[in-house]
């Protein structure tokens, strides 16, 4: 399940970011969150070309939504994937993972409409959810807006590929839009602290007490953790949710979920392609000097080419 030793350029780029504490409070939570702001636009300002970008706010259960359209160099309409981005349900921005929509619309050739959902602690379990569906039913309600064919996708990395999960759940069960795919990239789902990834790869980039706090702040309630809204591996049946690219990483704690979630989908009779970069460490696919990172944003990318083609 994972290699002797992490990719050489993945274990480097992990070095220079470093690992620096996260704050396990609501103060040193906004000063971090203030600060990854400016530094992620300050990045993102030579990331790959793509035809257009276009920022703007779509409607929200509770207000507004920031959102970034990224649409391909080629002329439209295009296929669309709404994209949540990770961090634990606490973290991230559209800014945070601009790297990884800007590559993922150059390789797929398809539209990304990527969304900032509302955050917890400020915001728990269920805002998270509500918005990304939300945003789902938007998208595919308002194809002139994201220059839409009417094929949609849904997709995320780490609480973006749990929300991803949720929402194409959501869709069969609440009668919402088709999704003709979904994408999820070490989705943060069916984590057990007694599973061998997280015995023995929390740390490298997430710990346990990161983990633990990341819950308590969407969650608030244990009641909470068994609902198939806040992890779908609580569904009883999965049958009839969108085909699914369900992608793992060796070295990350929440491997045996995701991996245990693919597993479940392809009992539950959901065409499934699964796969696991055992040299690989969690949120791979953001680190941009890795080679390993643009081959696995390629694969997917041609699956949802694939799945989203015109019949």
């Amino acid at each position: 399940m994972h290699a002797d030793r992490m990719d050489p350029q993945a274990e480097a780029a992990i070095e220079r970011q470093g690992r620096l504490p996260l704050p396990h409070n609501r103060y040193g939570l906004k000063l971090l969150r203030r600060l990854t702001g400016p530094m992620m636009r300050l990045r993102n300002r030579d990331g790959p070309s793509v035809g257009r970008t276009i920022d703007r706010t779509i409607p929200g259960p509770a207000g507004d939504l920031d959102a970034r359209l990224y649409l391909p160099a080629a002329s439209g309409p295009y296929p669309t994937i709404v994209f949540f981005h990770g961090g634990g349900f606490v973290l991230g921005s559209i800014e945070t993972h601009d790297w990884l929509c800007r590559h993922l619309t150059r390789e797929s050739g398809c539209a990304v409409l990527s969304v900032d959902y509302r955050l917890a602690p400020e915001h728990p379990f269920p805002a998270a959810v509500e918005d990304a569906f939300a945003a789902v039913e938007w998208a595919a309600a308002n194809l002139d807006a994201v220059a839409g064919n009417g094929r949609v996708a849904v997709a995320g990395d780490s609480a973006g590929g749990t929300l991803a999960a949720v929402a194409a759940l959501m869709a069969v069960e609440r009668d919402g839009p088709e999704i003709d795919h979904q994408t999820l990239l070490y989705p943060a789902v069916g984590i057990e602290t007694d599973q061998p990834s997280v015995r023995e790869h929390a740390g490298i980039v997430l710990d346990e007490d990161d983990m633990e706090w990341f819950n308590e702040c969407y969650y608030q309630s244990d009641i909470h953790r068994r609902n198939p809204y806040a992890d779908p591996t609580n569904a009883c049946d999965l049958s009839g949710v969108a085909p699914a690219t369900v992608v793992t990483a060796g070295f990350d704690p929440l491997r045996d979920g995701g991996k245990a979630y693919a597993e479940r989908l392809v009992r539950d009779g959901v065409p499934t392609r699964y796969e696991n970069y055992t040299d690989m460490p969690h949120g791979f696919m953001t680190l941009r000097d890795v080679d390993r990172a643009r081959d696995a944003i390629a694969a997917v990318a041609d699956d949802l080419a694939d799945a989203l083609e015109d019949d």
